[in-house]
């Protein structure tokens, strides 16, 4: 880069000219260090929830949304009676090392994907078939199958969505997720234990 293209008489000039060129590229190195350091953060960043049951592991990769104003059931975030992602991005992924039981519906082991169908008064957990899609191509001929899911009192909104394992022993837990005020869960056991009996 030529910044000074002149013929200059005196050293000055030229020593000028130097500086003036050096703080201009130090200047522009500054602005794009500063605009890379500033890059905003993914919006719904990724995140892992993982459990230790029946002597296997179940993972279960998603991505985080925020409220940012808006509320579970509006319809520019998760409309009632309709599919939604459970997440934020790729379809939410189900993996688990051995088979089990999401309250009555046996899910092989194996990798597959998270939907739930949420209204005012109930949400269902749907297991589907179809792996490594972007999370809004839902495609209900591969459900696995649908389970209803329980729900929980909250005591503040949650901006954050989150996908946890609760309450997790050597045969069983919970799958919660959790976002605004709605908390909801399935009992994931081993296929022989009756889930009543924790």
């Amino acid at each position: 880069m030529k910044l000074c293209n002149f013929n200059f008489r005196n050293n000055s000039s030229r020593v000028l000219c130097a500086a003036v060129t050096a703080l201009v590229l130090v200047s522009a190195s500054a602005r794009v260090n500063a605009q890379a350091a500033g890059a905003a953060p993914m919006p719904s960043p990724p995140a892992t929830a993982t459990a230790t049951v029946a002597g296997g592991t179940i993972d279960i990769k998603y991505n985080t949304p925020h409220l940012r104003g808006r509320h579970v059931g509006g319809p520019e975030i998760v409309p009632y009676g309709q599919v939604w992602r459970t997440g934020a991005n790729p379809a939410t992924t189900l993996i688990t090392s051995v088979p089990l039981m999401f309250g009555t519906l046996m899910v092989p082991a194996g990798t597959h994907t998270i939907y739930t169908l949420p209204t005012a008064d109930s949400w269902q957990l749907i297991i589907n078939k179809q792996t490594g899609q972007w999370g809004t191509d839902y495609k209900q001929d591969m459900d696995l199958g649908r389970v209803p899911m329980k729900s929980k009192a909250m005591s503040a909104p949650q901006e954050v969505m989150s996908i946890t394992f609760e309450n997790t022993t050597a045969v069983s837990t919970e799958l919660h997720v959790r976002w605004d005020t709605t908390d909801r869960y399935v009992i994931i056991h081993a296929q022989q234990v009756d889930p009543a009996v924790r």
